[in-house]
């Protein structure tokens, strides 16, 4: 087996944007037109509802667990098989945030972070995920709380002595997840960036976004 196959399989299947396909197939609506223009999960909230936000959410980790585990199986016993995963799982999350499917404009790629991160070192995401919550919890601010979650991965990786290959794989996450939160965090510089609970306008027809 190829070491690029699951590779690119991984951004194949992080390509699919399920904030997206339910906006399209249940709303009639482009998610990206809408709200932050984020096709993700926090948007997916703020314009449609917590029922397709939790399920949207649900399905982009899955997507990073996904990958994380064909890696692993197509990899096998090989040469390849301790560093296959960790790509595949980047690979996963350039799909989720610049999606082949849908003009290379997608996500954020936290709810794929998650996935693929949980699957290779499930202890340091266990950690910084409940940091997140926290932050999240008493600020309001996602935005800070998905920050804060990919800042922290890559240090209690390289602190909690997991291989190289894992340091330099959440530290990269780390980076496509501040490039992805670059206006968020010129937001929340100046005090206005959207706190969670925001309602975002109406969807067409005169339905009311749900904040």
């Amino acid at each position: 087996m190829h070491t690029y196959v699951p590779v690119i399989l991984a951004y194949l299947l992080g390509s699919i944007s399920f904030s997206y396909l339910y906006g399209k197939w249940f709303k009639g609506i482009d998610i990206r037109q809408h709200g932050s223009g984020n096709a993700g999960a926090t948007n997916t909230l703020r314009v449609i509802g917590k029922g397709p936000a939790i399920a949207v959410l649900l399905l982009d980790a899955a997507k990073g667990v996904g990958a994380v585990l064909i890696a692993r199986w197509l990899a096998g016993d090989s040469a390849a098989a301790e560093y296959i995963p960790a790509i595949a799982g980047l690979a996963a999350i350039a799909g989720h945030n610049w999606p082949v499917y849908f003009g290379f404009k997608g996500g954020k790629g936290i709810a794929t972070t998650i996935g693929v991160c949980a699957t290779l070192c499930f202890i340091p995401t266990l950690i910084a995920g409940i940091a997140a919550i926290a932050v999240i919890a008493l600020t309001r601010y996602v935005s800070l709380g998905s920050l804060v979650l990919a800042a922290l991965i890559p240090i209690l990786v390289g602190f909690m002595g997991y291989p190289y290959v894992l340091l330099w794989t959440t530290l990269v996450i780390g980076v496509f997840a501040f490039i992805r939160h670059r206006t968020n965090i010129v937001k929340l510089a100046k005090g206005k960036e959207n706190k969670l609970g925001r309602k975002s306008g109406h969807l067409p027809g005169g339905k009311e976004k749900a904040g």
